[in-house]
């Protein structure tokens, strides 16, 4: 497990980091913008949050645990998030589609964050979507042959593995922060709301995913491993030799 300031280091290191060559011609096909194009303007759209309740809730919590570092890191990782919106943007610039201000996935997700103030369920609510992002992108990178676009979706999931794994530590410190009594309760809620985050997305977005290869049973299968992975470490411990177990 890394410490806040490991976490600000690789991020500021990260961010430096060029990964797209955008000389190339953006060489998509007119089917494939109708298959991907609504799905890429959603996810475009919700990767530009300037965050501003996060770092509310982060402030407050870093204060409360005495670790200034822990929102610089989360600063770092909202810029990283707005790079990716940025990216695609301007690759929807580029193919002269315009950028959306609304969609209702992503209103649904900027209302049920903005009623929390818990870092806890912030933390929860990140990973869930970042999980899901994980199959979007490849799908996304699968549905089309312009290679800007998989450049875009490659430096993306490049940088949301460490993403998961920023969330998933702070979650387990959070969880093992609460009265045993609570646990067990805590964490079937956060199975029970990771699975039905998958679901919600999979609805927004099932052409494009399809489009990707992954049908319904196909998607709910890595979205399951992905929970047994992230949620399920939690109660069987951080060990680096962690193996998921299937959750019941």
């Amino acid at each position: 497990m890394q410490t806040s300031q490991e976490w600000v280091s690789y991020f500021q290191e990260n961010l430096e980091k060029k990964r797209i060559n955008w000389q190339q011609p953006a060489r998509i096909t007119k089917n494939e913008v109708q298959i991907v194009l609504k799905s890429l303007q959603a996810w475009q759209l919700g990767e530009t949050s300037d965050g501003t309740n996060l770092l509310k809730a982060s402030s407050r919590y870093a204060e409360n645990i005495g670790d200034p570092y822990y929102i610089k890191a989360v600063k770092l990782f909202i810029n990283e998030e707005q790079k990716h919106g940025n990216n695609l943007g301007m690759y929807l610039d580029i193919i002269g589609e315009p950028r959306i201000n609304k969609n209702w996935g992503d209103t649904l997700f900027r209302k049920i964050r903005y009623l929390n103030n818990s870092m806890e369920w912030w933390t929860l609510a990140v990973i869930s979507v970042e999980s899901t992002a994980q199959i979007f992108y490849q799908s996304l990178k699968d549905a089309t042959g312009c290679q800007l676009l998989k450049e875009i979706c490659t430096d993306i999931l490049i940088d949301e593995a460490p993403h998961i794994r920023f969330q998933q530590e702070r979650l387990w410190v959070i969880f093992h922060s609460r009265h045993n009594g609570t646990k067990n309760i805590t964490y079937h809620f956060y199975k029970f709301f990771f699975m039905s985050t998958s679901v919600v997305v999979w609805v927004a977005h099932r052409k494009l995913f399809k489009a990707g290869g992954n049908d319904f049973s196909k998607y709910y299968r890595k979205m399951k491993m992905k929970c047994a992975k992230i949620i399920g470490r939690l109660k069987y411990g951080y060990a680096e030799n962690y193996v998921p177990q299937p959750l019941q």
